[in-house]
């Protein structure tokens, strides 16, 4: 059975500007390390600048691995809810989205599915392999995808977010559904680390 992991994370903690911080680089070079261990084929980034540095960082650990942008992961809004769909804290955050905003975001969000939300084709020989490739992206489309995955109504992905290098891995199998092997795990981060990209709160 041919399948497709997709290992997703958000990039690491970036400052005002969208720039890659010191706890950033730390966070993605943890996550390196942690994915040093598996057959990783493709790293793909978001062309936004934290995206891409921490990418680089990543990628240090998998030598020979190619990365490359992919327009699809860039930050987004995928979906913007009807008013009835809207939970009444989320309502003002959407009041800056005019309908042409609200479309381009959901053909970005169909694009980032049609692309990477399925098993792979067939090589020029037509075998079927298993791949296994990295998505460094940000909390909106991780949502999307996840929310795609367990085929959720569409304005369910305001419930879902990631912090910072937090790892979540989606398989693709033929004639199965998509499967959440795991979400938002921070197990490569010390506790100091982990929990980057959430509003301040206690944490576990």
């Amino acid at each position: 059975m041919t399948t497709r992991r997709l290992y997703l994370a958000r990039h690491g903690a970036a400052d005002a500007f969208g720039q890659l911080t010191d706890i950033g680089r730390r966070q993605a070079g943890l996550l390196g390390e942690r994915l040093a261990g598996v057959p990783v084929d493709a790293v793909w980034h978001s062309p936004l600048p934290r995206a891409v540095a921490c990418a680089r960082e990543l990628a240090r650990h998998l030598p020979d691995v190619p990365v490359t942008e992919a327009a699809e992961l860039v930050d987004h809004v995928p979906y913007v809810p009807s008013a009835a769909e809207t939970p009444p804290s989320w309502a003002g955050f959407f009041d800056g989205y005019d309908d042409a905003e609200a479309a381009s975001g959901q053909r970005l969000a169909e694009a980032l599915v049609a692309r990477f939300a399925k098993v792979p084709g067939t090589t020029a020989n037509g075998a079927r392999l298993d791949t296994h490739e990295v998505l460094v992206t940000h909390a909106y489309p991780i949502a999307w995808l996840v929310r795609h995955a367990l085929d959720a109504p569409p304005s369910r992905w305001l419930g879902l977010n990631s912090a910072n290098t937090a790892l979540t891995v989606i398989e693709y199998r033929d004639g199965l559904p998509p499967t959440i092997v795991m979400f938002n795990d921070m197990s490569h981060l010390p506790p100091d680390l982990r929990w980057t990209g959430f509003p301040e709160a206690i944490r576990p």
